[in-house]
């Protein structure tokens, strides 16, 4: 399959995911994992994904200091249906597949959502599309493969959830509300961010400019992963404090599904108290 580009997405063959994440072409596990770890290498994975016309479009490897863990680190893979790749909507349902091959995590399956606009991929949470999870014992391919077609199902009712965001018109009181809670995910305190929370709902470009849940959430999901934002607070030598982007893949998978939860419970009505302690490191 070669790199073929359909106006923003660009479907990866397989030398450019090797030469982003040489980890999904582990031929073996790690050295030294338990010997009831079942290896099934992601490439194989996403073999049977493309047989299914599930396109990888994004691909990224955990950075890792320890040497023997190298080519084995957690991946994260998204991919979209060959069908959406010729569309020009919006926002497009991506499957986002997370695995390593060190015994470090089970094959994961997440709804994601990629927005055109900000090229940028926002994680479904557990509420919106429960997350697959597959331990490395007697797993096979195949098991993974059709679980994809579960996603396929869900994506009216993602289109559904996005449309209830889209209607759902905020007041001031609770789009801070919102990046209060949502710099929670981040941080310990509001007062431990770098940042105020008006700072976390400005929006980057005018097309995200918005009083909808739908474009605060975008907005504050762009802000929280990629960094770069500072206003006037400074730290203890006086030096400008800013936003650092999020690298880690957990960190990204854990802010995006808290944010996407967050969302949910403002479109359903309810009032956003105190998160539960989440909060991820750069």
């Amino acid at each position: 399959m070669n790199n073929t580009t359909n106006f923003k997405a660009i479907a990866l063959n397989d030398e450019t995911l090797r030469t982003r994440a040489p980890s999904i072409f582990a031929s073996g596990p790690m050295v030294g994992v338990s010997a009831k770890y079942a290896f099934v290498p992601t490439v194989e994975i996403l073999a049977g994904l493309r047989d299914l016309n599930w396109v990888p479009v994004e691909v990224e490897e955990q950075r890792t200091r320890r040497e023997a863990r190298r080519g084995f680190q957690k991946h994260l893979v998204r991919l979209r249906l060959a069908a959406q790749m010729e569309t020009l909507d919006e926002w497009n349902v991506e499957l986002v597949v997370v695995n390593s091959h060190d015994a470090g995590c089970a094959y994961q399956l997440h709804a994601g959502i990629f927005r055109r606009i900000c090229s940028n991929g926002l994680v479904v949470s557990d509420q919106g599309f429960e997350a697959l999870r597959f331990r490395h014992s007697g797993l096979l391919t195949g098991e993974v493969v059709q679980a994809s077609l579960r996603l396929v199902e869900a994506m009216p009712k993602i289109g559904e959830r996005i449309q209830r965001f889209r209607e759902r018109l905020l007041e001031p009181p609770e789009s801070h509300a919102l990046a209060e809670q949502a710099l929670l995910l981040r941080y310990p305190t509001v007062e431990e961010s770098p940042i105020a929370p008006e700072t976390l709902l400005q929006a980057r470009r005018t097309e995200d400019e918005g009083a909808d849940l739908w474009h605060a959430t975008n907005v504050i999901q762009e802000n929280l992963i990629r960094g770069g934002l500072s206003d006037d607070r400074r730290d203890r030598r006086g030096k400008l404090r800013s936003m650092r982007a999020l690298r880690g893949i957990d960190s990204k998978v854990t802010v995006n599904k808290g944010l996407w939860s967050l969302a949910e419970r403002l479109a359903n009505g309810e009032p956003l108290g105190q998160t539960t302690d989440v909060t991820v490191t750069a």
